[in-house]
C-alpha cells in the first residue's frame, strides 16, 4: 500500500465560520479545491448528505457555485472526495502500525496490542489533527449507520484496511470462526463510529460522570471491550459449537 504524508493539514489561516474573504477563495486551484472540502466536511458532518446543497457548501467556501461542479461535479462526487481525503490516512496509517507491531511482535502478539494499534490513529487525528479531523469522525459516524449508501461507502474505503485487521486477528485466534469474526468486528466498527462522534449521549447518561470527549481514555476502555468481545464471540474450543467453518 502506498503511503501518504500522514501529517495534518496546514491551514490556511484561523478558522472561521461564515463566508470567508473574496480574495482568500480566489486563490490557486489547489488553495480553491481545500475550501471547498473544508467547507463541505463541516456541512455533511452537521447536517448529513441529504442536507447539504451545493449553494450551502459554495456559499460556506466563498465560491460560486460553478466551481464547486468543476472540481467535484455533483453532489455524491463532492460526498466522495471528502471521505477520501481523510480516509487514506487513516487507513495506511493503522495497516502501517498493525503490520509494524506484527513484525515486532512475531509469536508473541496479543488481541489487546493489536487492537490497540488499529485503533489509536483514528483516535490521535481526532484528538490532535484540528476541527477537520473532528469534522470526519462525526461524518464516518453518520455515513456508517447510514441504511441508504453507508455499506457501500465505508465498504469503499475502509475494508482493505478491516480486512487486514481479521487476517492478522486468525493468527492470534487461529480457532476463531470467519463468521464469528466478522460479527465481532461489526460490534466493534458501531462502537468505535460512535464513540469517535462525540454526540454527548455518554455525559447526559452518566451524569456527568464520563465525558465523551475523553478520547484518550475512550481508547482505552474500547481496546479492552473490543477484545472481551473478541473472546466472547469467538471462543477457543470450537467443538461444541460444529468446528471451525
Amino acid at each position: 500500500m502506498t503511503k501518504l504524508d500522514t501529517r495534518p493539514p496546514t491551514p490556511a489561516g484561523p478558522a472561521k465560520r461564515g463566508r470567508p474573504p473574496k480574495l482568500k477563495a480566489e486563490a490557486t486551484g489547489g488553495d480553491t479545491r481545500g475550501l471547498i472540502l473544508d467547507a463541505a466536511e463541516d456541512l455533511f458532518s452537521k447536517h448529513g448528505f441529504y442536507g447539504v446543497t451545493i449553494r450551502e457548501v459554495a456559499r460556506e467556501a466563498g465560491v460560486d457555485t460553478a466551481l464547486v461542479h468543476y472540481y467535484f461535479g455533483a453532489k455524491r462526487g463532492l460526498f466522495d472526495a471528502v471521505f477520501l481525503r481523510r480516509a487514506e490516512v487513516w487507513n495506511n496509517e493503522r495497516v502501517d502500525a498493525i503490520n509494524r507491531y506484527a513484525l515486532a511482535s512475531a509469536g508473541t502478539m496479543t488481541l489487546e496490542g493489536l487492537l490497540r494499534a488499529f485503533l489509536e490513529p483514528p483516535f490521535q487525528w481526532s484528538l490532535k489533527g484540528g476541527p477537520g479531523w473532528k469534522h470526519y469522525s462525526a461524518l464516518v459516524a453518520q455515513t456508517n449507520a447510514n441504511p441508504t449508501f453507508g455499506g457501500e461507502t465505508m465498504a469503499r474505503y475502509f475494508d482493505p484496511a478491516i480486512r487486514r485487521l481479521i487476517e492478522l486477528i486468525k493468527v492470534v485466534m487461529p480457532r476463531a470462526r470467519e463468521v464469528d469474526l466478522y460479527w465481532a468486528y461489526h460490534n466493534l466498527s458501531g462502537a468505535l463510529t460512535l464513540t469517535l462522534g462525540e454526540t454527548g449521549r455518554l455525559d447526559r447518561l452518566s451524569g456527568g460522570l464520563c465525558r465523551s470527549g475523553d478520547l484518550e481514555t475512550a481508547c482505552d476502555y474500547l481496546v479492552r471491550f473490543a477484545a472481551a468481545g473478541f473472546r466472547a464471540v469467538c471462543p477457543e474450543d470450537q467443538g461444541a459449537r460444529g468446528g471451525a467453518a
